[in-house]
């Protein structure tokens, strides 16, 4: 316990020009998780999405935050879709799942061949994604309690979520790291139509994104 505080009193303090010690607000604490994840080389991202109607899917995103990265959606209902993405192309895996119930067309057997296309050619909502995440601060955040996500020592920060006239506001909840860099662990969002919980990890790890083997890759014009 006295361990514990201690690590929360170094993270949510800092050093005035005199030298004394100046209690960060809850605004101040997550603009610095947010600077902190903004100046990362390298991050995993694990989202997990359930809506108010029952749907729900999950992904897992490694990526340099600008043009490299590798990414992998699953939905509980059945389907994934595989992306790796270099520079300014695409390879795009769907499962036999996948293309059965989002594109119309049923595979045989199982398919492990991926796709290759122009970054260029993607668009919202055909479940591909760019490698860049937006790490900003927004609303008023409040100071919630000292918790562990996933072993390391975090405090909670409370932000509400903006909401139209007549609707109930949903709430973020942004996790910081109070030990060592203040990294933002995790993201809890609860809302009217879903629910989400996005985590961070492998801080500035190596990438190792590799384009797939040259005898899996079809391009997308032979493709169809």
């Amino acid at each position: 316990m006295v361990l514990a505080s201690l690590l929360l009193g170094t993270a949510v303090t800092g050093c005035t020009g005199g030298g004394e010690e100046k209690e960060l607000s809850a605004d101040e604490l997550l603009a610095e998780a947010h600077e902190t994840m903004g100046a990362l080389k390298t991050v995993t991202v694990a989202a997990s999405t359930t809506g108010t109607a029952g749907s729900s899917f999950s992904s897992k995103l490694t990526t340099d935050l600008k043009d490299r990265c590798t990414n992998k959606i699953t939905w509980t209902n059945g389907g994934s879709l595989e992306q790796i993405r270099i520079d300014g192309t695409d390879y795009v895996r769907p499962d036999r799942v996948y293309l059965a119930r989002w594109s119309g067309h049923s595979a045989a057997k199982d398919q492990n061949r991926w796709i290759r296309t122009s970054a260029d050619r993607a668009k919202p909502g055909d479940g591909l994604v760019d490698c860049t995440w937006p790490f900003t601060a927004f609303g008023t955040a409040a100071k919630g309690g000292s918790t562990e996500i996933e072993g390391r020592p975090a405090l909670a920060l409370k932000v509400a979520d903006e909401a139209a006239k007549g609707e109930t506001k949903g709430a973020y909840t942004f996790y910081v790291a109070t030990e060592g860099k203040p990294y933002l662990l995790r993201v809890a969002y609860k809302g009217n139509d879903y629910r989400s919980t996005t985590t961070f990890s492998a801080f500035d790890e190596p990438l190792g994104v590799r384009a797939p083997a040259a005898d899996t890759v079809l391009d997308s014009a032979d493709a169809g």
